[in-house]
């Protein structure tokens, strides 16, 4: 059976996405892709991220970030990590996994506060990270709680900046 590939070779899914980067059928109308391996400034990610996240596509937030983590200094790993967490988190409960949302969330908001907590300064970016542990630690509570129901990825999505 042949895959598809990338023109490096490698194994990529052609097949289109939706909002919150479930798979659809080959030939169904899908969300455009991120493009991979694009190198913006912290400032463009942030609002990149934000654009999709307001979108309610937090998927397609988390490889903005996915990229920011491999380009970035290794310093910023654990934000950019974690910020791509925090949205996988989102994505996850919005597509009804409770479990594996609210573990995101929380990893997410341990390793952006991490980041922060070692004074590695994530407020250079304007990006609020207080808010953003809050916000996560409380969806993740919120999504337990209500089990079945699975929340508004736009209606739920956080402000990255203060």
């Amino acid at each position: 059976m042949d895959r598809d590939r990338d023109r490096d070779g490698r194994a990529r899914s052609g097949r289109p996405r939706d909002g919150l980067g479930r798979p659809l059928p080959y030939g169904a109308e899908g969300v455009p892709r991120q493009p991979e391996g694009l190198v913006r400034t912290p400032g463009e990610t942030v609002r990149e991220a934000q654009r999709l996240l307001d979108a309610g596509m937090p998927f397609h937030a988390h490889e903005v970030f996915e990229d920011a983590w491999k380009s970035g200094p290794e310093r910023e790993r654990d934000l950019w990590q974690g910020l791509a967490q925090l949205a996988v988190g989102l994505t996850h409960a919005a597509r009804g996994n409770a479990t594996g949302g609210a573990r995101l969330l929380r990893r997410g908001a341990g390793r952006v506060a991490g980041y922060a907590a070692a004074g590695a300064g994530a407020a250079a970016y304007g990006i609020d990270v207080a808010g953003l542990v809050v916000w996560a630690r409380e969806l993740a509570d919120r999504v337990e709680a209500a089990g079945a129901a699975v929340p508004d990825a736009a209606a739920e999505a956080p402000r990255l900046s203060r």
